[in-house]
């Protein structure tokens, strides 16, 4: 075995290394995506079709499933601007010292 790995040039390792961790990466991703996603924002509306796909087709299925597989979340068509919760520094000052209506209070 020694013998076989020493005629491989050192690039040669490196470069399957890497392709190694990117795509364990890939799939990883995909998956904890897969497990965070609701089911009604997947394609085909089953999880476990999808884990097999990963897992099988190893980095062109999680491609597959990152690219084409999910659904973008719905948007409320009517749903209202959310409230500004940002104070404004008058409404601050009121509050702490008083109104400034020009009348001093002792």
């Amino acid at each position: 075995m020694d013998a076989i790995l020493s005629a491989v040039p050192l690039w040669v390792l490196v470069a399957l290394g890497l392709l190694a961790v990117v795509e364990i990466t890939v799939d990883v991703i995909a998956l904890v995506d897969l497990y965070r996603r609701p089911i009604e924002q997947v394609v085909f509306a089953n999880k476990w079709i999808w884990v097999a796909i990963v897992l099988l087709v190893n980095t062109i299925g999680a491609i597959i499933y990152l690219v084409a597989a999910r659904k973008p979340a719905v948007a409320a068509v009517e749903a209202a601007p959310p409230a500004s919760t940002s104070v404004r520094t008058d409404n601050v000052a009121d509050t702490l010292y008083g109104p400034r209506d020009g009348t001093h209070r002792r």
